[in-house]
């Protein structure tokens, strides 16, 4: 944690900025995957170079892939699959994809994780690869399995096998990844409330079909064919969801942002920011001339409250609550009661800190319900989750005081956060 909380910049004028962000983190991470299990080296551009992707890496390199930097490249090439330690931090995508990968490896694959890791969910994980044969050995306290580890015999029969994802998409997606590899592919079956953040399910398969992969989906239903995974050039998109903390910059300031090399179709979860921005009354234009995806905010940066199902893309909801913090009129996001597994139990911090500088906020079963209030400056804090600290900075521009606690768990997925920040409003 810093030893001095981050006094988030104050705008004292409308914020005019051009700015770029790094890849995006969720398809690095699985072209990293995909690349190490393939049947060639493969070469991946404009990766990101983050927290969570430098420990899928890494976890790679210990199971037996050789991953190397080269300039703006990434090179992945893959090699027998192997025991070690892997160490997850707190990254979903590292915690969740590579037990089903580790199931492919000679020996056992410990996981280790960060302290506040052992809160995220991971029971369904662990029992859809028990329920595939594989052995777990789990060493935790009770409360976690962490530490834990995949007992890997060099192959997985595969087949058909019914869990329940309600709480995290990427239960589904650690599964598809590495199905390819299995003797029989797998068939994914989910049985209970609908699973959240769908369009990450939908990356997993454009990415698999993208690498040779064939894939069949129906409702709640997705089949994996075993095969090659086919090394070949991935080419990373920015990531979307980290440019909302810049384009939310114009719209709470009235200003105008532009994000550079906005892709025209995407999978990305954060690409539906833009319809959230337009429903509060914000200007969003997509220049096909430019590339750019440009914001202007109201004048006086007015926004309107709004009701929005956030299911799908629960991932935006500390910028949106930020938002809806500054708005005229009550807001309501629902339908992200899996947030409270997320790096933190979201709702709760953003219940906690929104009161804190005094917004109203109610918490209901799936969601938040805000009451917009003069806000004051105060200390923000970021329970280890780097889109709560983002949120911060997106309420200090607009209200002075504002001092977010650990500026650097921005760092999990956006590096230099702080200097593209500021940097962006001009201080």
């Amino acid at each position: 944690m810093s030893a001095t909380p981050w006094a988030a910049p104050f705008a004292p004028s409308p914020v005019t900025a051009t700015v770029s962000v790094p890849g995006s983190k969720s398809i690095t991470n699985r072209a990293l995957l995909l690349s190490a299990l393939a049947d060639a080296p493969s070469v991946i551009t404009g990766a990101l170079r983050s927290r969570d992707t430098l420990l899928m890496a890494d976890a790679l390199r210990t199971l037996g892939a050789t991953v190397v930097n080269d300039g703006d490249n990434v090179i992945v090439t893959p090699g027998e699959l192997h025991g070690g330690e892997v160490r997850c931090g707190l990254a979903g995508t590292v915690l969740r994809f590579l037990p089903a990968v580790a199931a492919l490896a000679h020996g056992e694959v410990w996981f280790q994780g960060d302290r506040e890791a052992r809160s995220r969910p991971m029971g369904t994980t662990l029992a859809s690869l028990r329920a595939l044969g594989v052995k777990i050995i789990e060493s935790g306290d009770g409360s976690s399995p962490l530490p834990f580890a995949v007992v890997g015999e060099g192959r997985v029969h595969g087949g058909e096998v019914r869990i329940d994802a309600s709480e995290s998409s990427q239960f589904v997606s650690g599964l598809l990844l590495a199905a390819p590899r299995f003797d029989e592919g797998v068939t994914v079956v989910h049985v209970g409330p609908a699973v959240p953040s769908q369009p990450h399910i939908e990356m997993t398969v454009e990415m698999l079909r993208e690498a040779g992969v064939e894939v069949d989906v129906s409702f709640n239903r997705w089949t994996v064919r075993p095969g090659p995974v086919r090394g070949r050039h991935w080419s990373v998109e920015p990531d979307l969801s980290n440019a909302a903390p810049f384009l939310a910059a114009a719209a709470v300031t009235g200003g105008e942002v532009r994000v550079r090399d906005w892709p025209v179709t995407t999978t990305q979860a954060g690409d539906q920011f833009r319809t959230v921005l337009a429903d509060m009354g914000v200007s969003v234009e997509h220049e096909t001339h430019t590339g750019c995806l440009v914001v202007r905010g109201d004048e006086g940066g007015r926004l309107n409250g709004i009701t929005w199902d956030m299911h799908d893309i629960g991932e935006l909801t500390p910028t949106v609550a930020a938002l809806c913090a500054l708005a005229h009129g009550r807001s309501h996001l629902y339908g992200i009661a899996h947030l409270r597994g997320h790096e933190t139990d979201r709702l709760t911090a953003l219940e906690s800190e929104l009161t804190n500088l005094g917004c109203g906020v109610t918490q209901t079963d799936d969601g938040l319900v805000i009451d917009p209030a003069p806000l004051h400056g105060g200390l923000w804090h970021t329970y280890a989750d780097h889109r709560m600290a983002t949120a911060g900075a997106i309420l200090g521009l607009v209200t002075e005081g504002v001092r977010v606690e650990d500026i650097s768990t921005t760092s999990k997925t956006l590096p230099d956060f702080e200097q593209r920040w500021s940097q962006m409003v001009g201080v």
